[in-house]
């Protein structure tokens, strides 16, 4: 698949049939039970809601391979995972949603990358709770080319997808891999170095509110409570260089941020600068509490909004080998957080190529002309 022209003979010239959803696939939704989760034996077989597997029991009701379509929830309109997914197996399905079943692997398969390319918005009612209800869902016309034809489509998306999948699954080993020679490098045996408080090495403060949160992106990030940043400021009130984690708020306690430029610090979360940069190098301190994350956590004040106070956040202690071994741990782990995390390179940037890749040609093998009767 290296050329334009394998695309255009591929496609030129064939013979597509537009065809109503339910006049393709067999629609078994009267035979979907749901199980409230007080009344469900646990046992091995997944029971499927929506979106996916939401637990397992011991029993089933189907036994083979369908394509689930999510019948309700806001992932319908916000697409955040695949609407249409094959299972294989035996399985119990409740009534969140649609079981269709296919005469071939190919037509199942065609369908469920079709649906996870188009915009649904026409056929889901509701505005509270979306739902695609069994009538619209039929209703959904479907190109259907000859089955070479769709075998094809389906062997060519499939390979990027199984290139995907192999990335993916490299990125969670390196990551555990990253983990682990993290913890390593960071763990010391006792004498082997001084542990000092962070009150005797660091500089600890909160911000304030800027004066305007900008949803627009600016050249300063606005990081307060939370895990990611919280909006963008017009301003900085912070140097670069300077290790972050919340002070209060649901969900951020024990989350360490490190920021490499000039950012607007907010009022629910701490700045953390090390007061003498020859003992403790910033990215160090990082790194170490990314790596014992257990240990803020630990002082969380329960109670109403979740916090941690500076006084309990000053007397927790790290160890602090010379500079000269904290300069090698910073610049090893460095290249494995680069590896790992980087949007710019690494593994996370080839995920979004070919993730981008895989998109651009879904787009063109499936832009098959739409008869003016079928015209949305």
């Amino acid at each position: 698949m290296s050329s334009m022209s394998f695309l255009e003979k591929l496609l030129d010239g064939v013979g597509v049939e537009w065809k109503a959803l339910g006049g393709v696939a067999k629609n078994l939704n009267s035979m979907r039970k749901p199980i409230t989760s007080g009344l469900r034996d646990f046992g091995d077989i997944p029971y499927y809601g929506a979106s996916g597997i939401v637990d397992y029991v011991k029993d089933y009701i189907f036994d083979g391979d369908y394509l689930l379509v999510s019948e309700d929830g806001a992932n319908l309109l916000a697409r955040n995972t695949p609407i249409a997914f094959s299972i294989s197996g035996k399985s119990w399905v409740n009534n969140h949603a649609h079981v269709l079943k296919f005469n071939t692997y190919v037509e199942r398969r065609f369908v469920e990358i079709f649906l996870n390319s188009i915009d649904l918005t026409p056929y889901i009612s509701g505005a509270a709770q979306p739902k695609l209800n069994q009538q619209n869902l039929n209703s959904i016309q479907i190109p259907i080319p000859p089955l070479n034809i769709q075998a094809e489509i389906v062997r060519i998306l499939d390979t990027f997808t199984e290139l995907i999948a192999e990335l993916i699954a490299e990125l969670i080993a390196r990551k555990k891999q990253y983990n682990y020679y993290r913890d390593q490098l960071l763990s010391f045996e006792e004498g082997e170095v001084e542990w000092k408080t962070l009150g005797d090495l660091v500089d600890i403060n909160t911000g304030s509110k800027p004066p305007e949160i900008l949803e627009s992106a600016t050249n300063f990030d606005y990081i307060n409570a939370g895990t990611s940043r919280s909006g963008y400021g017009a301003a900085s009130n912070c140097e670069g260089d300077t290790v972050t984690t919340p002070s209060r708020g649901q969900g951020g306690i024990g989350y360490v941020g490190y920021q490499r430029e000039p950012f607007w610090l907010g009022p629910l979360c701490y700045k953390l600068q090390s007061i003498d940069k020859t003992v403790l190098i910033n990215k160090y301190l990082f790194y170490f509490l990314q790596s014992r994350s257990e240990l803020l956590l630990g002082l969380k004040k329960e109670g109403g909004v979740p916090a941690v106070n500076k006084s309990d956040l000053i007397k927790l202690e790290m160890p602090v080998p010379v500079l000269e071994v904290q300069q090698r741990i910073v610049a090893i782990l460095d290249k494995f957080d680069a590896l790992t995390n980087s949007i710019t390179e690494g593994l996370p940037r080839e995920i979004e190529l070919r993730q981008k890749q895989y998109e651009y040609y879904r787009d063109l093998l499936l832009s098959f002309p739409k008869p003016v009767e079928v015209v949305e």
